[in-house]
């Protein structure tokens, strides 16, 4: 058994230069309508999205640009995340994966704000619940069990890896769900982070999310 730490890697763009890429693109495709793809120049996105996406209003063309995160969280937020529908999903199988072939050890994530140090009778409860679902887990593979079997006594907090790709619309909304004070302390440990990455990676289209905002606030925001 370990305890890890959740993460969320933003996998593309992997750099600003990418962020930028991606952003001309955007305005290409945008310029289509009016005709005026001539116009563009190596750094007139900022002009171009400034006027067209940030102060008309027109979202839509931010769809054609998109975002590719790796997430290692517990399935309680997997289960979340899938909530998302307009994203692509890849997320680790329990029923075909086989952790005693893995290594015979499992990764849990303990609640946000926890520490495996202390002495506080919750965390040791809970301590003893994911050594007792890893040991069953593991003795069950060993009677015969599959893999599909078996993972029926593993608990939410198992660790889970799920790629998801979406575009910078869709990921602007969920950044104004998921980073609001009211979302799940667990999602805003790895989606803060990650809307700071988002922001320096991909300019302009999400510098005016704030973390621990009201969400009624957020959907406010054009999206």
């Amino acid at each position: 058994m370990r305890i890890i730490q959740p993460s969320a890697e933003l996998l593309r763009p992997q750099t600003e230069e990418g962020g930028l890429i991606a952003l001309r693109a955007i305005e290409a495709m945008a310029r289509i309508s009016h005709k005026s793809e001539d116009a563009q120049t190596n750094d007139s996105w900022r002009r171009f999205l400034q006027a067209v996406v940030i102060e008309h209003g027109d979202w839509s063309v931010v769809e054609h640009a998109t975002a590719s995160v790796l997430f290692r969280v517990d399935r309680g937020i997997t289960h979340e995340l899938v909530r998302h529908r307009l994203f692509a999903y890849t997320q680790e199988s329990t029923r075909f994966v086989n952790y005693q072939k893995k290594g015979g050890e499992l990764e849990f994530i303990m609640p946000n704000g926890w520490f495996a140090s202390s002495s506080d009778t919750k965390i040791w409860s809970w301590v003893q619940s994911i050594q007792a679902a890893e040991t069953e887990y593991l003795t069950m593979l060993g009677c015969g069990a599959k893999p599909q079997e078996a993972r029926s006594v593993l608990p939410n907090s198992l660790a889970s890896t799920i790629g998801m790709t979406g575009n910078l619309r869709a990921w602007r909304w969920f950044f104004l769900a998921r980073t609001s004070r009211e979302s799940h302390p667990d999602m805003r440990r790895v989606t803060i982070p990650l809307l700071a990455v988002f922001k320096q990676r991909i300019p302009l289209l999400y510098d005016d999310i704030e973390p621990e905002s009201r969400q009624i606030d957020n959907f406010k925001k054009a999206h």
